[in-house]
């Protein structure tokens, strides 16, 4: 055994010596493939590779028992992997070399068997000694890929404006709606931006909302840029910022926008999300367009569904096609014990319409809409009821705001057939794109506060077309109060407010259209203003006073009258209550409950109870 191991070694150095001459011999044709150009030099280093491999296969043929074959593989396989490996560095392109060299996985388990061999022999450790010295003699390789400019050496992969991408620092600094006479604690947080024509910056409306400071970084920066917030869509969660600082837009390129994708077109988001402090990019498809609900604005507007991970962070991010066009925001996602990878993007249609509302007027004014509530027609009976024929089509108008414009040619029970020539399907929808269909209410949202539109209904079995101004929806509980303190009023240790979504937020949480009390939630989805300037105004609590004992426990109730007259907002609350000379000031609340306080004693214990409970006014600004 030892003479065969003997012979074996011997052998094995002489193809070493063999191997040796050759390895410099293609080293050298490498060398010059390189100086002939970086493309040549990586056919050179592949064709290097398929060499070796098919001298290896050739070698392992020839082969004649296990130890022969361990002394071989410690001098050839190595020198054939480490020379095909040198060739194509001198390429210069290491990730190429893993991509393009047929020999590189080969290689990489020869490596792996000769370490295995060279554990038994001392000779194998000093080829093995020799040829890491040889690799450190090398010149030395750019694995940061400092010289790539930030794009992926891949041709072929999709080439993303991730440079003009950046992250957004915002301090916030929200109201109290609890406790209206004073605002939360300071908070800050980090989202996305990207950087569109114009040198302005585009997010989502709640990464600035209340905001008191809002700050820019771009990728590679150590400067943070002060911003100033344009304008803010709160229906589509959209915000427009720009930085004054010309040299925060300096050799960056404007990000594109693309057309409305398909489902399964591959889609990638690009943003700060939590996990680290980097940039970060998730891929993955469309997986639905349809009409969805902005929880931020809880408006219906279109919205794309994709399967890539969007996280606290990524909200304001692009999603860019496959062209390194955006076609989208991020702005939520569905996460809960039963779906997984959903995520929402904001489409270009509905950013192409925030942007040229605010080009239009300088600020933003909203999405318009009927303020109609509407019923399929599916049901038979239920058609002909209306004198519907086999042939038509259309949705039942059920409720209509008293104030919207179309409450002047549209009346209850009226079957809306068409919006602007379109017609509308009995389940609501019209027609989108090829082989597609969309709530009818996406017709509407395309529209511009200000256009008018042509409705055709059917009305007693006649057809009838109507031209309409359209308006914001304005309801009777609002979604939000941008930039306006909350309004309150106390008296005798009463607190009187007027409900928002806001604040049923922060009574009830985040899942407030569950927990608070149904008479409100009412108020809020299905009831319209009857007047302009009408509010929901309740008594939100009551500071512990001797006055008013037995009514500490009233919270959240609807206050309908004071004294028999209605109350139709807060103000006419303030004044019914301050010019009271009856003895007794009489609340008339909710669910029949009565609130019953001496007129005189009331003012007078107001101040003493605001003094203890650490109040500077009994009313808000708005109210003095």
């Amino acid at each position: 055994i030892g003479i065969r191991r003997r012979k074996g070694a011997r052998t094995g150095r002489a193809h070493g010596r063999e191997r040796g001459r050759e390895t410099r011999e293609r080293r050298e044709e490498a060398r010059t493939a390189a100086r002939g150009g970086r493309r040549g030099g990586r056919r050179a280093g592949v064709e290097t590779g398929r060499r070796d491999a098919m001298r290896r296969r050739g070698a392992k043929a020839d082969r004649g028992d296990d130890d022969d074959e361990d002394a071989r593989g410690a001098a050839s396989p190595v020198k054939a992997a480490s020379s095909s490996l040198k060739a194509v560095r001198a390429s210069g392109s290491v990730a190429k070399a893993k991509r393009k060299a047929p020999v590189t996985g080969g290689a990489r388990a020869s490596l792996a068997s000769t370490g295995r061999a060279a554990k038994t022999t001392t000779k194998r450790r000093h080829v093995a000694t020799a040829i890491v010295v040889a690799e450190e003699e090398e010149e030395s390789i750019d694995y940061f890929g400092e010289d790539s400019e930030g794009y992926s050496d891949d041709e072929r992969a999709p080439q993303y404006p991730i440079d003009a991408v950046v992250k957004v620092f915002c301090v916030h600094t929200e109201p109290n709606y609890s406790l209206p006479w004073q605002r939360k604690r300071q908070s800050s947080s980090t989202s996305t931006g990207f950087i569109i024509e114009g040198k302005r910056v585009l997010t989502n409306a709640h990464s600035v909302e209340h905001h008191t400071q809002v700050k820019l970084k771009k990728r590679g920066s150590d400067t943070k840029y002060v911003a100033k917030v344009l304008a803010i869509g709160v229906e589509c969660d959209l915000a427009l910022l720009t930085v004054e600082d010309d040299e925060f837009f300096e050799g960056v390129e404007p990000v594109r926008f693309g057309v409305l994708p398909r489902l399964q077109d591959d889609v990638t988001v690009v943003g700060y999300p939590v996990g680290g402090i980097a940039i970060s990019v998730t891929s993955g498809v469309v997986s639905r367009i349809e009409v969805t609900s902005y929880s931020h604005g809880a408006a219906e507007l279109l919205g794309v569904q994709i399967d890539a991970a969007i996280n606290s962070g990524n909200s304001g991010g692009p999603a860019f096609n496959r062209e390194g066009q955006c076609v989208g925001v991020a702005f939520q996602s569905l996460k809960d014990g039963d779906t997984e990878n959903i995520g929402y993007v904001i489409p270009t249609p509905v950013i192409d319409h925030f942007i040229t509302d605010y080009g239009r007027s300088g600020k933003y004014n909203g999405f318009p809409a009927l303020q109609c509530e509407f019923q399929r027609l599916e049901n038979p009976s239920l058609r002909k009821s209306l004198g519907m024929k086999p042939t038509h089509k259309g949705v039942v108008l059920r409720r209509i705001s008293p104030l919207a414009p179309a409450s002047k040619f549209l009346k209850r029970m009226d079957v809306l057939m068409q919006f602007d020539g379109v017609d509308v399907a009995s389940d609501g929808t019209v027609p989108f794109r090829t082989g597609e269909r969309i709530n009818f209410s996406y017709l509407v949202s395309r529209k511009y506060v200000g256009d008018t539109s042509k409705v055709t209904v059917l009305r007693n079995g006649k057809v009838m077309t109507f031209t309409i101004d359209l308006t914001p929806h304005n309801r009777l509980v609002p979604v939000h109060i941008e930039g306006v303190p909350p309004s309150y009023y106390i008296c005798a240790g009463i607190v009187f407010t007027a409900v928002c979504v806001p604040y049923l937020r922060s009574e009830y949480g985040k899942d407030y259209d569950y927990d608070a009390p149904l008479r409100l939630l009412h108020r809020m989805m299905h009831e319209h203003k009857e007047q302009p300037g009408d509010q929901v105004v309740v008594v939100s609590q009551v500071l512990s006073a001797d006055i008013n004992i037995g009514y500490e426990d009233i919270v959240n109730i609807i206050v309908s009258g004071v004294n028999g007259k209605p109350v139709r907002n807060l103000k006419s609350l303030v004044d019914m209550v301050e010019t009271c000379t009856d003895e007794y000031i009489k609340l008339e609340l909710d669910q029949n409950q009565l609130v019953v306080l001496n007129t005189k004693e009331a003012k007078k214990s107001t101040a003493a109870i605001l003094k203890t409970h650490c109040v500077q006014s009994d009313r808000s600004v708005d109210l003095l």
